[in-house]
């Protein structure tokens, strides 16, 4: 492996450390001090701490859960995670264990990051978990939890994932309100928390939600290609078309990619060919394979008597 490999790999991998960090920080010193819950793993998690009154840390059941999702989710589906996803898992794991011991980082009365106004700990809170996720999603990294739900519950019912991600929020923070102890107000907080999340992270990554239209041009269009379709197994058009200025025909690469992925093509693109162009655009609404579902409302006609 080339030393640039090397360096490359360790700086990835210090961007995740501390980006997992930065996302048991959101819990572990906002959100859980302060007796909170939200959306996501994280949320149920934090749930089961409070109604077992501490028994269960919600860093235990954190890992327990995802280890668990992950084993169904080979099972079902047949889908590889790659080491970077369960490297973050463990890693937010010990992050947890170790800040939930650090009182002194608490935004708790006497503390540094202690905060009067209560309804600012679920906003600084999703701003931070935005900041941390965000970083582990561009550097191809996950932290599991609802995201893999999300993707069986897309494979075998036609739901889209967006739809999947916003039940499974809603239904975590409902959870909040069979706690004794918990209000009306409790799960106006998580929502807080999760709408302020959605907002931030779209700036820092683009949105788990969201997809990518990238136009490729390269000399090695044939190599980028084939990695697409035979390793990410994606779907790639190629347009022809021709250089105004030079008049040459070329070749160019249109492609649709989910968000997650794009880190992995952009690498790859720049490995095959250092002096490809590529220009990338954002885009929430992709519908067809492999995306979400179309939503046409298109009516059925029942046959009767041998007529429609």
């Amino acid at each position: 492996m080339k030393t640039r490999d090397v360096l490359r790999t360790v700086w990835e991998y210090g961007a995740l450390t501390v980006a997992c960090f930065i996302f048991g920080f959101a819990w572990e010193c906002f959100m859980i001090p302060n007796g909170m819950s939200a959306g996501g793993m994280m949320g149920l998690c934090t749930i089961v701490q409070y109604a077992t009154a501490g028994l269960i840390p919600a860093q235990y059941s954190y890992i327990a859960i995802n280890a668990l999702l992950i084993i169904v989710a080979v099972l079902a589906m047949g889908i590889g995670f790659g080491f970077k996803t369960i490297y973050c898992i463990i890693i937010s794991t010990v992050a947890m264990e170790l800040l939930s011991g650090w009182s002194f980082l608490h935004s708790v009365p006497g503390h540094f990051f202690f905060v009067k106004e209560t309804i600012l700990i679920p906003i600084l809170a999703g701003v931070t978990e935005a900041v941390g996720i965000g970083v582990v999603l561009r550097y191809g990294g996950s932290t599991g939890g609802t995201d893999i739900v999300a993707l069986m519950i897309n494979k075998y019912w036609p739901v889209a994932l967006s739809s999947a991600f916003l039940i499974s929020d809603l239904v975590v923070i409902s959870l909040l309100l069979f706690l004794p102890d918990k209000t009306f107000s409790d799960a106006c907080y998580g929502l807080v928390e999760v709408v302020i999340f959605s907002m931030i992270i779209d700036f820092v990554v683009g949105g788990k939600k969201s997809s990518y239209q990238l136009m490729v041009f390269s000399d090695k269009h044939k190599e980028i290609a084939d990695y697409i379709t035979d390793v990410m197994s994606r779907g790639v058009t190629l347009l022809r078309a021709q250089g105004w200025y030079t008049k040459q025909d070329r070749n160019v690469l249109l492609i649709l990619i989910s968000q997650k992925e794009f880190p992995e093509l952009s690498r790859v693109i720049k490995n095959i060919d250092p002096r490809a162009f590529m220009s990338v655009s954002p885009t929430n609404s992709v519908y067809g394979e492999g995306f979400d579902e179309i939503k046409a409302g298109i009516k059925k006609h029942r046959k009767k008597n041998g007529n429609e």
